[in-house]
């Protein structure tokens, strides 16, 4: 019988996928019985991907992939009468709702009722919580642009978020949960005390341990754990993860349910961004403001070598730039689309072959590039570049004056430093910068490291960093489907999660 688990602010399902993807003897060790989440694309990814895990692995349907792979759309997979049953228990798991304090969010009752359902279905009594309430009232760099050291809940619901979290843990008591949230969560203070304590004692007081994924605790075994708040934050990248994103997790342990310390994640080697992103089809990318074909776009590339720009350029960059304007061809699938099919001598990436690779597909869904303006691909080009030969992204002040972006506060960032890194090159041979939601509203802080590309990071790209399945299929337009990669929880950190989990219940 599968672990029941329910995922609230469930995103496109990071967490919940991590714990779904555990087998043993060939069964799912945990079963997603609920998740909840208000945005409406990312519920619908919850839902198709709901839908998969409906069947094993082996005996998922030929119709799954033809919606990857564009053949067919969800609303015909989901309205064909052999599905019905799986599409059911899809829609019944995946609920749209919006958990807060306004008119629009959801009555707890039915959340209660929702929750009391999926539990007796399983007939289970033992069960587990996930969930990262949403985070941007946390965020260091929130509070930064909001000029805001102390949050008020008063003024911002969004602080107080948690608490329903709590009154879920309060009201049906999880054998376990795991919740998540930003780094800045520790520094983030109210107008009475440092709001990551108050959190801990709440979480604490329906009777839990809490414990870090990550550290021992520094006291006796047997006593309530105790840690430092920085042992709580999970640095991706020393465990697998190829980017460097840094997240607080907290385990909580029910007291009856506790068996002594549950054991924390091991250490693995630093994964760079090319063990996950080279296998993927090249592509160009597109071309904003006149017509995206590749005649327009090899010769707004050539136009670097024609206006000056060079002149002021290192040497070895201008070579590298020179030589990759010669050498330019257009990619078999230009700029990408929602499906691109692999060529017939591709070979399937090493790391993690297993977990990211699927046969089936027959190439890279959601692997479309972003439209730029002639002058970005310019910069693009220069930028990776001059990281290919320097070893680093270039900061404002290594651009050529004209490439410098005609903001007003340009020189501020040079001479101050602030935001100096505003185009950044992902480093091939290091783990990416944290993938955010941000990347959705442009592509200068995503920047891919060839430079006969010439583009930003796509969907797929950032989901590979993110360590989603290729099989993952994000629904609804593209930038709600960065915005839904860069919410998530790494599924393959939270898959290491779930062994430890699942260690305490075979206890």
């Amino acid at each position: 019988m599968s672990i029941p688990v329910i995922d609230i602010f469930a995103g496109p399902g990071g967490l919940g996928e991590g714990f779904s993807s555990l087998f043993h003897g060939g069964e799912r060790i945990f079963k997603t019985v609920l998740s909840i989440e208000m945005e409406k694309y990312a519920h619908e990814t919850l839902t198709f991907r709901s839908f998969y895990r409906q069947f094993h692995p082996d005996e998922v349907p030929e119709e799954y992939y033809q919606v990857l792979r564009g053949e067919l759309s969800k609303d015909e997979l989901f309205g064909m009468e052999e599905f019905q049953e799986e599409v059911a228990s899809a829609e019944k798991e995946a609920k749209q709702a919006k958990l807060g304090f306004d008119d629009d969010s959801v009555n707890p009752d039915l959340v209660d009722e929702w929750i009391e359902e999926a539990l007796e279905r399983e007939d289970e009594e033992d069960w587990i919580l996930l969930g990262g309430p949403p985070c941007q009232a946390y965020s260091i760099v929130g509070r930064s642009r909001n000029q805001r050291t102390i949050l008020d809940a008063d003024e911002d619901d969004r602080v107080d978020l948690y608490k329903h979290y709590l009154r879920i843990i309060e009201a049906h008591r999880p054998a376990v949960f795991v919740m998540e949230n930003v780094k800045g969560l520790l520094s983030a203070r109210s107008k009475s005390n440092s709001i990551f304590d108050k959190i801990l004692e709440d979480l604490k007081a329906p009777g839990y341990r809490i414990f870090s994924l990550v550290k021992e605790p520094r006291n006796n075994l047997f006593d309530d754990p105790e840690f430092e708040p920085k042992d709580f934050v999970i640095r991706c990248e020393e465990y697998g993860i190829p980017q460097t994103r840094h997240r607080v997790i907290l385990l909580g342990i029910r007291e009856d349910f506790f068996q002594g310390q549950p054991g924390i994640l091991e250490k693995k080697p630093s994964v760079p961004l090319k063990a996950v992103i080279d296998d993927l089809p090249r592509l160009r990318s597109g071309l904003s403001r006149q017509k995206n074909v590749w005649e327009n776009w090899g010769k707004k590339i050539e136009e670097i070598t024609l206006n000056g720009v060079m002149e002021s350029m290192d040497s070895e960059v201008v070579r590298l730039v020179k030589t990759t304007v010669k050498n330019l061809t257009n990619p078999h699938k230009n700029s990408g689309a929602d499906f691109v099919e692999n060529r017939s001598d591709y070979t399937p990436l090493k790391y993690e072959q297993n977990w990211f690779y699927d046969e089936r597909i027959g190439g890279a869904c959601n692997h479309e590039s972003r439209g730029h303006m002639g002058s970005d691909l310019h910069r693009y080009l220069f930028a990776s570049s001059y990281a290919k030969v320097k070893g680093r992204s270039p900061k404002m002040e290594d651009f050529p004056e004209k490439l410098l972006p005609a903001h007003k506060n340009v020189q501020e960032a040079i001479k101050n430093k602030k935001f100096a890194d505003r185009f950044r090159v992902q480093l091939e041979d290091k783990p990416s910068k944290t993938i955010t939601s941000h990347i959705s509203k442009d592509g200068h802080y995503y920047i891919h490291p060839d430079p006969s590309q010439c583009r930003s990071l796509t969907v797929r790209e950032a989901a590979r960093i993110q360590t989603f399945p290729d099989n993952y299929f994000f629904c609804g337009p593209r930038t709600s489907q960065y915005v839904q990669v860069g919410n998530a929880v790494p599924p393959l950190l939270a898959n290491d999660i779930a062994n430890i989990v699942h260690r305490l219940f075979r206890n």
